[in-house]
């Protein structure tokens, strides 16, 4: 008679506990990447039920179901905001979702820190970006970051800045609307990870892209816009100031009201 068998187990009811870990991180692994099970596959249920023993600590099929709710902590419950960003950052490095993936060099997924006051939101990388793996690089990008200076803000303290699509467009042209809707689940999720103060949108694209509209930019950036709770301001992209400098002080009145939201005791007369 076997071990098991004299305490009363049969060999196919001990647990195996590498299948119950790695189920367990199968499902922990896709909610910390953004992934919202709405079913956990039966494949992993049965793993859960056969590695769990009468008198081993309970894993009831209940708890699985419990983490694969709608209700289920947001991906940050599962490790600080910077590994919820690297998990999601990791996942656009493999996505195939549209032709852009065919012509990239580089995901530009975004760079800032992790809890910013300012999330900027540009319209998709151009060839220095591509090139470097980095938003916001070229002139555009020295443009952008004197822009945010002038407001007490910088990418490197208290900002974070992305695109509406991750890839670079070639040519430079604007995406697609199905390059849009491919890559615009990765940015929602860097917002409700990242959950900043107030978002800049730099430019028509991504200001029609966050806020579902055809609106054109001398439209959208007269007025304050909410986008799920948190206030949106459209601006110019800084491409069309380094064209057109006369774009420069209704830039600068964008900024200022920017500034207002998040410093709310500064003085706007300047």
């Amino acid at each position: 008679m076997s071990e098991d068998e004299a305490d009363g187990m049969t060999p196919d009811m001990t647990p195996d506990m590498a299948d119950l870990f790695e189920a367990l991180d199968t499902i922990g692994s896709g909610l910390s990447s953004g992934m919202r099970l709405t079913r956990v596959p039966e494949g992993l249920l049965e793993r859960l039920r056969s590695a769990t023993a009468p008198d081993a600590p309970s894993v009831a099929p209940a708890s699985a179901a419990t983490l694969a709710s709608a209700d289920s902590p947001p991906p940050a419950a599962f490790g600080d905001p910077a590994s919820a960003l690297s998990a999601l950052q990791a996942k656009a490095g493999i996505c195939a979702a549209c032709v852009l993936s065919v012509t990239r060099k580089s995901v530009v997924f975004g760079q800032g820190v992790a809890a910013p006051k300012v999330l900027v939101v540009g319209e998709g990388p151009g060839a220095e970006e591509d090139n470097q793996g980095l938003p916001f690089v070229g002139a555009s990008g020295k443009l952008l970051d004197k822009m945010l200076a002038s407001i007490g803000l910088s990418r490197s303290e208290n900002c974070y800045i992305a695109n509406i699509v991750k890839c670079r467009p070639p040519n430079n042209r604007e995406p697609a609307p199905d390059e849009r809707a491919a890559c615009m689940p990765f940015l929602r999720e860097q917002i409700r990870i990242l959950k900043p103060q107030a978002i800049l949108c730099a430019g028509r694209t991504a200001a029609q892209a966050l806020l579902e509209t055809t609106e054109g930019i001398n439209r959208l950036r007269t007025k304050q816009h909410n986008l799920g709770g948190i206030p949106l301001i459209a601006t110019y992209h800084p491409s069309a100031l380094l064209r057109d400098e006369s774009l420069k002080r209704p830039a600068w009145e964008d900024l200022k009201r920017l500034r207002d939201l998040i410093n709310p005791g500064h003085s706007s007369n300047e």
